[in-house]
């Protein structure tokens, strides 16, 4: 499978009142933690891939909504646990890559596995997404911490012969939601993350 994805900086707010003026359904809406892992026998950041291992938990009223756990009914949220690889991008024009993705029932079984085949904790990357069915496509209004607000627009294809004609769909849904896919960012939040902690630190 391949997730052809486009992000662009945005203020996710403004993004929310074009959706439902455009008539776009309200999804979902997550708090999610991603823990991203460093492997013992190849450098992810020189070869442009992922692993992860990302636990998230549903936020009812939107990516404004308060900490898991506090709704009406006093009672924790439920948590989800996925595992994640992402391959190097595969296109000039978006975010597109090869994704493999899996729930798993137990985080620290996986994070013991990981461990013992020699994967590190990197980073961790905390965000808000609220997710919003458009013109085919997933649309995503993410609030990432130490990061800033984004809007990434988003379908998964089998086949890679697919992936131009979808980018420039996707290009077109975006200027109809008055975004530039031209300030598109290829970077990921993880590579946002650390260069912003770089640049922070004088580095």
């Amino acid at each position: 499978m391949f997730e052809v994805e486009i992000k662009v900086p945005a203020d996710v707010d403004a993004v929310r009142a074009r959706l439902r003026e455009a008539g776009a359904e309200r999804v979902d809406a997550r708090r999610q933690r991603d823990v991203y892992y460093d492997a013992p026998h190849r450098d992810f950041a020189e070869t442009d891939e992922a692993l992860r291992l990302r636990r998230e938990t549903p936020l009812p009223d939107g990516i404004g909504s308060g900490a898991p756990g506090d709704g009406a009914s006093g009672e924790a949220d439920p948590e989800t646990i996925k595992i994640t690889y992402k391959g190097p991008l595969l296109d000039e024009g978006s975010k597109t890559r090869a994704e493999h993705e899996t729930e798993v029932a137990d985080p620290e079984a996986a994070t013991g596995i990981f461990s013992g085949l020699g994967f590190e904790p990197a980073a961790t990357v905390e965000k808000r997404r609220e997710f919003w069915a458009y013109d085919g496509f997933t649309v995503t209004l993410d609030t990432v911490a130490g990061v800033g607000e984004f809007v990434e627009i988003e379908r998964a294809v089998d086949d890679e012969a697919a992936i131009e004609a979808v980018r420039d769909d996707a290009l077109d849904a975006l200027d109809r939601l008055g975004l530039a896919g031209a300030e598109q960012v290829r970077t990921s939040y993880l590579g946002l993350l650390l260069a912003g902690e770089g640049a922070s630190d004088g580095g």
